[in-house]
Order: structure tokens, then C-alpha cells, then sequence
């Protein structure tokens, strides 16, 4: 008796046990499973929840937000007519929370706009330049007021991860084991990867200009004219020496002929929070396995006499910027990210912990090395991180910048035909807005046996829409999957895209047709669009608005504008380092402008060779903006004195929208008279571009210059 009573004991014992063990591996079931705790992550999380569905959010990090809170403070979106929704909201808290003085801990408000004052809408109650820990605090709140679970530290099993019934994923596995159920999946990562394990195709590099029809596709090494080496910079071991072999960083000259596919992707960086405020600045740390060799490129092109300050600092509120790559060699790490997107985890980690290593050697490098010349060192010496942001993480932001990995390929891929509106789809689920934008893929040897980065594209678009079928794939590959990020844009067009407010947007579209789906009993491709895009408006989402197509040519020749023209790179130059492309039209290959900074240190002398004694009409050109300054002292060096002309580059110029004249005088034969533009007491961005003499037939008895 004693024995059975025993045996029944650890049989119920036994059956106990499987029954808790089958409950630890029995998958939790949602109706919607997003994938990524990126900007698009959040959203699509909150969307799917404010209508209702359980949703659950996976994150294998353990910070929401991506970039939004890992550093890019500085929002890139162009015209912000075009976001809208969560997006839109998202900002407007940002603008509430700055709202409260109590936010304004090393600075006021009324300083921070007096600095920046274009840089935000306070008039329509949104704000786009943030502190990393302000993002993730408003973060914080839309998940909790959506009561979104969020499982941090969880990663796709990339070998086994993805379950699959017919079209449909079932089921998506952790490394650790923990399984997911879900009616719908949103992919919301940079990466790509449970698009990619659930079989939908997708692209990596970039597509030959022939697929798509497209023209700044491809290979660029005659298109990339920006951030580049204004000097001769030799990048062989032993100067002059071929066979001594490469510095760092460089390669042999590409393969191939412009508009070629390739493998190359964009760059990658760390967008830093940088501060040169005592009260919270961190000296910039040199990383244990520092290399000076990777920044020999570097050194020599500062003493080739580029004493530009090689990065792009953004104000944010107290005393910090957020700080980007700027100029031929900065915290762009070129070259170095192609085995990324297809890479497993620890490939990954390799290349990203090599990104760390080299922004924070060039850091230490530019603040500290002796080669650097000294009126740069000086003001690195006195930047560093800010100690009270990404405090977990020793200062240094939690997020790399994938500017680009995998593209889906779907019915439907963006291209740069959509960003020019010469092709407006039909099922938008939100816009784009910014320029078409590619950081450099590589860093080559010339034939002359020179540096040079190729890849760079910065062409201006106008707000377009873009296209559901771009963010779900094929019917035949997955029919319960959404990809907001990742979605399906050539590489052209993906750099528009690319951009976090409209990821967010995607995410919160992305999560309307998943619920949608469901209501309906559909796929993702069966939804009615009619009904989806009722939802996305009743949402406030901005499906597309009026915009023209981008002209073909926004760039002039010289000798299309007429008479003695200088372009901004034939001036003499004390400052403006800062290169636009964005706004056109413009001389040549873009514009340069102050930064809206260092106000009275930066001049543009113009100075031509006059063939002839007369008198000319003398014109500058600028493309007028609301950011640009209202008083811009131009200086008119003639043979009969000198005028200062005050210009308003907010006023359109009245020739073409180009050309704007200062007035008609006399100047001698030979260099001996300039225009010089100077920032001093300015109220704005501060444009040079180019300028004009044109002979004048008519004889007048003294200079007539334009009335300021």
C-alpha cells in the first residue's frame, strides 16, 4: 500500500512538473507582434493598442527608441507638413516638455531660441531638437499610457526563428528559447531580420540605375562632389611610394563606370551628444586599443592647410548638439559596414564595436594630437560628452546609425522617380520629404594617386507619398508581415526615406493595416485600401499634399547664368564650411552658409579678373528661405570706393529667384576690386552661392547701388 500511494505520489509529482514545463515553453499569443523597439517600433506598438488589439513589443536591447534616443536630436525630415499622427505627436510632447522652465536646467529657453531662432515651430506647438533622455522619457509614457508589454533583451533565433504555415508566420522564437504567436508581425528593426527569415526578398547595396530607371543611382565617382578633400592628400604608407601600400581606410580606385550596382552601403556613425558646458562635460575618452594609424589620412590633410573643423554640431537645449559627419574625414567610418546587414550577431557586434572604436579614437585624436594644428585642437580640447546623457553606457550613445541595410523588394519599390513626384502612387501610408541623401561608401586612390570618398548624393526633392505596397511584401512570400523600416525604396530612395519621423509614421501605418487585416480576415495584401486610408486620415496622418516635381536640372553652369561669374568655391573663404544642395536653384554645385554661427569670424571674398575698365551690374546669388538672415552686409570694392549693400535673403531675389542686384559701378581692368559677404550682426543663415558682373552698355556719372 505504501509503495502505491508512493507511486501515485510522484506520478502526480511528475505530471505537475511537465504541466509547469509545457506552460514555460508554451508561446505567448498576441494579435500583433512588433519586432524592434525602433521610432517605427513605438509607434506601430501604440497604434495597434489605441485600436484595440493586443500587441506585444520585442526589443533585443534594452532601450526604445533607436535613434531617436540614441543621439539624432537634430530631426531630418525637410518640410514638416508632411508628418503627421503619432509622429507629429510625439513631437508635440517634445514642445510640451520644453515648455516648463523646470526643463531648462543649464540654460533658458529664451537663450536656447535666441541661438536657434528657425530651428523649431513653437507656432504649431511642436519641437524637433531634443535631449536623448527627453525622447526616451516621452517614449516611456506613450508605451505606458497604451499599456504596450515591452520584452527588452530578447533577439531573433536567426537559424530557427521564424515558423511558417504556407504565407504565414506562426510563430517567431527567441535565442533564449521564448516563442511568440501572433495573427499579424510587424518588422520594425533596422536590420531586417525577420523580414529576411520569413523569406521575403530584399536588397542589399546599391541597384544599377538601368533597374529602376533612375540617374544618381549606383556608382557615383563623378556625382559625389561633396565632403571631400579640398587639398591633395597622398594616401600611400611612404608618401610618393605606390608599392609601400594604402593608408588606412583607403582602396584601390572602383571598378566600373558611373550607375553600376554594387555591394557598397552608406556609412555609419554614432550620432554624439557633445557638450562644452563645465558643468557636465566628460573629456572625450581614448579608446584602450587606439591606433594613430587609422587617422594618418587626417593629419595629413590638416597639414595640407584644411584646418576645417571636421563635424557638424547641432545646438540642443542646455548646452548640448548633437553632433554628425561633416567634410572629407570625420565620424563617417567609410568602407567599413558592407558585412552588416546579411551578418550574424557576432559580426555585428565586431563591426559595431570597430565604429566605436574609431569616432571615439578620432575624438580623442582631434582634441589631443599634437599633428593637429592648434586652433583646432583647442576647440575640441574644450568639447566631451554630456555625463548626464546615455549614463548606463559611459556617455557614448547606445545607438549606431545603420543608415542602411536590407531593402525589401516588393510589388512596388520607391525610386527616385517617386521623390521627384515624376510617379505619385495611389495608396499612400504617409510621406517623404528629405533631399535624396547618400553618405560616401569608399575611400579610394586616384589615377593621379590622391584620396578621394565616393558615394555622396544630396539632391533636393519635394514632399511625396509613399506607397503601401512598399511596406508589406509579395503575397507569395509572407501575408501577415509589415515592414516599416526596412521597407521596399532603391538605395536613392531610401536615403529620402531614411528618416525617423517618417519611420514613425510608417510604423503607425504599418500597425493600421496589420489591425485591419484582422478585422477583416484578410492578408495583408487583401485589405481595402478604401478603408485603410479612412483610418490613417481619422488618425491624422499626411497622405500627401500639393507639391510640384523637382525640375530636371536645379543645378546652373556659369556660363548659363551670364557675364563674369565667381562661384562659392572661387571665394576666398574665413569660415563658411557649411555646404547646402538642398534648396535649389543654385550655381554650380550647391551653396555655403555660416551655420547660422560664429557671427562677426566669417567672411567670402569674391574677387574677379576684369577684362575690361567699365562699369558692370553686380548681383549675388542665394535661394531665399524663412531661416535666412534679414541683414547680410555685402561689401562692393570698386574703382570708385567701396558701398555696403544690407541684403534680406529671406526676400526671393527678383532675377529667376537667382540673381539679386547690389547695384551698377565702375571697376578697373585687372583683381584689383571684390564683393565680400560677411556674418557680422546677422540674424539668420548667412547664403553665399555665387556672383555676377555684367557688363553694362548705358553710361552713368556714379555708381547706383541697391537700396538696402
Amino acid at each position: 500500500m505504501f509503495i502505491m500511494k508512493s507511486i501515485r505520489r510522484f506520478a502526480l509529482i511528475l505530471s505537475c512538473c511537465i504541466a509547469v514545463t509545457s506552460a514555460a515553453l508554451a508561446a505567448d499569443s498576441y494579435d500583433i507582434v512588433v519586432y524592434g523597439g525602433t521610432s517605427g517600433g513605438v509607434t506601430s506598438a501604440v497604434q495597434a493598442a489605441r485600436l484595440g488589439k493586443s500587441v506585444v513589443l520585442i526589443e533585443p536591447t534594452k532601450f526604445l527608441g533607436g535613434l531617436t534616443t540614441g543621439g539624432l536630436g537634430a530631426t531630418d525630415i525637410g518640410n514638416k507638413k508632411a508628418i503627421g499622427g503619432i509622429s507629429r505627436e510625439f513631437y508635440h510632447r517634445i514642445w510640451q516638455h520644453y515648455s516648463d522652465p523646470k526643463s531648462w536646467t543649464l540654460q533658458t529657453r529664451e537663450d536656447y531660441y535666441a541661438k536657434r531662432p528657425h530651428g523649431n515651430s513653437a507656432d504649431e506647438e511642436t519641437m524637433w531638437t531634443f535631449e536623448p533622455h527627453v525622447a526616451t522619457q516621452v517614449y516611456d509614457a506613450m508605451i505606458k499610457e497604451a499599456k504596450v508589454p515591452v520584452v527588452f533583451g530578447e533577439r531573433l533565433d536567426l537559424k530557427s526563428g521564424v515558423l511558417k504555415e504556407g504565407g504565414r508566420i506562426v510563430k517567431i522564437v527567441m535565442e533564449s528559447g521564448r516563442a511568440l504567436e501572433g495573427k499579424m508581425f510587424i518588422d520594425a528593426t533596422y536590420e531586417g531580420d525577420l523580414m529576411a527569415k520569413a523569406g521575403v526578398s530584399y536588397h542589399v547595396g546599391r541597384e544599377p540605375n538601368a533597374l529602376y530607371g533612375e540617374t544618381i543611382n549606383g556608382l557615383q565617382m563623378a556625382g559625389a562632389k561633396h565632403h571631400q578633400f579640398v587639398k591633395n592628400v597622398d594616401p600611400y604608407v611612404k608618401p610618393g611610394d605606390p608599392s609601400s601600400g594604402l593608408v588606412w581606410g583607403v582602396t584601390s580606385m572602383p571598378k566600373g563606370q558611373d550607375g553600376d550596382g554594387d555591394k557598397n552601403i552608406q556609412a555609419y556613425n554614432f550620432r554624439m551628444c557633445n557638450t562644452s558646458d563645465e558643468a557636465i562635460r566628460v573629456p572625450f575618452p581614448k579608446p584602450a586599443n587606439y591606433d594613430e594609424k587609422m587617422f594618418e589620412l587626417l593629419l595629413r590633410n590638416f597639414e595640407a592647410g584644411d584646418e576645417r573643423l571636421p563635424w557638424a554640431p547641432t545646438p540642443m537645449p542646455n548646452h548640448k548638439t548633437d553632433t554628425n559627419n561633416n567634410f572629407a574625414f570625420s565620424t563617417d567610418m567609410i568602407g567599413m559596414n558592407y558585412d552588416y546587414p546579411d551578418g550574424d550577431y557576432a559580426t555585428r557586434a565586431k563591426i559595431w564595436q570597430a565604429h566605436e572604436d574609431y569616432q571615439k579614437g578620432l575624438m580623442w585624436t582631434l582634441a589631443n594630437h599634437q599633428r593637429v594644428p592648434e586652433k583646432v585642437r583647442a576647440t575640441y580640447a574644450k568639447s566631451g560628452l554630456a555625463k548626464d546623457e546615455f549614463t548606463e553606457n559611459g556617455n557614448w550613445p547606445r545607438q549606431m546609425y545603420v543608415r542602411e541595410a536590407r531593402r525589401m523588394v516588393s510589388d512596388y519599390v520607391m525610386s527616385e522617380k517617386n521623390c521627384k513626384r515624376k510617379e505619385i502612387v495611389e495608396d499612400s501610408v504617409g510621406m517623404g520629404a528629405y533631399n535624396m541623401d547618400s553618405h560616401h561608401t569608399q575611400r579610394y586612390v586616384t589615377k593621379e594617386g590622391f584620396a578621394r570618398n565616393e558615394g555622396d548624393i544630396q539632391i533636393g526633392t519635394r514632399p511625396y507619398p509613399i506607397s503601401y505596397r512598399s511596406i508589406r511584401p509579395k503575397a507569395e512570400q509572407c501575408t501577415n508581415l509589415l515592414v516599416p523600416v526596412c521597407l521596399a525604396a532603391s538605395h536613392i530612395a531610401y536615403g529620402s526615406i531614411r528618416m525617423e519621423p517618417v519611420f514613425m509614421v510608417m510604423g503607425q501605418s504599418a500597425a493600421t493595416a496589420a489591425a485591419h487585416a484582422i478585422d477583416q480576415n484578410t492578408t495583408v495584401q487583401g485589405i481595402d485600401y478604401a478603408k485603410l486610408r479612412e483610418q490613417m486620415l481619422k488618425d491624422g496622418q499626411m497622405l500627401d499634399f500639393e507639391s510640384p516635381p523637382m525640375p530636371d536640372h536645379v543645378s546652373l553652369k556659369k556660363e548659363h547664368v551670364g557675364g563674369i561669374v565667381l562661384d562659392d568655391s572661387e571665394a576666398v573663404l574665413k569660415g563658411f564650411d557649411s555646404i547646402g544642395h538642398t534648396t535649389a536653384p543654385f550655381v554650380g554645385e550647391g551653396y555655403r552658409h555660416d551655420g547660422n554661427e560664429a557671427k562677426g569670424d566669417q567672411t567670402a571674398r569674391f574677387q574677379p579678373d576684369i577684362p575690361k575698365t567699365g562699369k558692370y551690374k553686380v548681383s549675388i546669388a542665394y535661394t531665399a528661405l524663412k531661416n535666412r538672415a534679414t541683414n547680410v552686409p555685402v561689401l562692393v570694392h570698386h574703382a570708385d570706393g567701396s558701398n555696403t549693400v544690407t541684403v534680406d535673403q529671406q526676400k526671393q531675389p527678383p532675377a529667376n529667384g537667382l540673381l539679386y542686384p547690389l547695384g551698377v559701378f565702375r571697376f578697373e581692368k585687372g583683381k584689383e576690386g571684390f564683393v565680400e559677404f560677411s556674418n557680422k550682426g546677422t540674424d539668420g543663415h548667412v547664403i553665399i552661392d555665387a556672383v555676377q558682373w555684367m557688363p553694362v552698355d548705358i553710361v552713368l556719372d556714379a555708381p547706383t547701388p541697391a537700396k538696402p
